[in-house]
C-alpha cells in the first residue's frame, strides 16, 4: 500500500491465523446448508486451505496519522485508504462461531456512506480493541487538530482575515448610517 502523504504509521495491526478455520468452517457450513454443495465439501478444505492461506498474506490494516488504510484480496485487490475524519463509528461485532475462536470483526463507517452496512470489515485483526481505541483516539485528534487549526489563525489565514475585517467594518458604517436615520427609542413617528 502506497501513501503519498508520507504519515508516520502508528499501528499496522496483525491478523490471527485462527481466522483461517473460520473461514474454512463458514464456508463448509453454506455448502452444508444449500445440501447440494455437501459434496463439494471435501473439495472446499482442500482448495480452501491455500486460498485462505494467500487471503491471510495479503491482508493489511495500517493506522496513520491521519488514514486508516486497507488491502485484501487475491484476484480481485480491493486497497481502501479512509481519512480518520470521515470516520463516524468503529464497530465490533461477534458472532458464536467467532467467539469460539476467539475472533471479532472490526467495521469502518465513515459521514456520507449510504446505508448499505459497513465500509470496511476486517475480521481476525489481533488485539481488535485495543486497535479500534487506538483509531477512535487518532481520529478524535485529527479533529482536535483541525477545530485548533481553524480558531487559531497562522500566518497563512491572516491574509484572510484582512477583507473580512474590512467587510465586517463596512457592514458597521452602514449600521450607523442607518441608526442615525431612525427616530430615537421611544418615540413613533404617526405619519
Amino acid at each position: 500500500m502506497s501513501d503519498d502523504r508520507q504519515d508516520r504509521v502508528l499501528w499496522e495491526a496483525e491478523f490471527d491465523r485462527r481466522v483461517r478455520v473460520y473461514w474454512l468452517l463458514s464456508g463448509a457450513w453454506i455448502l452444508a446448508v444449500t445440501i447440494l454443495g455437501i459434496p463439494l465439501i471435501p473439495i472446499w478444505f482442500a482448495v480452501g486451505l491455500a486460498v485462505t492461506e494467500q487471503y491471510l498474506k495479503r491482508m493489511r490494516c495500517v493506522l496513520t496519522e491521519k488514514s486508516l488504510a486497507v488491502g485484501k484480496g487475491i484476484l480481485f485487490r480491493v486497497e481502501k485508504t479512509v481519512p480518520l475524519d470521515k470516520i463516524t463509528d468503529v464497530g465490533l461485532a461477534q458472532g458464536p462461531l467467532m467467539r469460539h475462536f476467539g475472533l471479532e470483526t472490526l467495521t469502518v463507517e465513515t459521514a456520507g456512506q449510504s446505508s448499505q452496512g459497513a465500509l470496511l470489515k476486517l475480521i481476525g485483526v489481533v488485539e481488535t480493541r485495543r486497535f479500534r481505541d487506538a483509531v477512535l483516539r487518532q481520529r478524535d485528534a485529527v479533529a482536535a487538530a483541525r477545530a485548533e487549526e481553524a480558531l487559531a489563525p497562522s500566518g497563512s489565514r491572516v491574509a484572510d482575515a484582512v477583507p473580512e475585517a474590512a467587510i465586517l467594518t463596512d457592514i458597521r458604517d452602514t449600521l450607523h448610517r442607518i441608526e442615525r436615520r431612525l427616530p430615537p427609542a421611544g418615540r413613533v413617528d404617526a405619519s
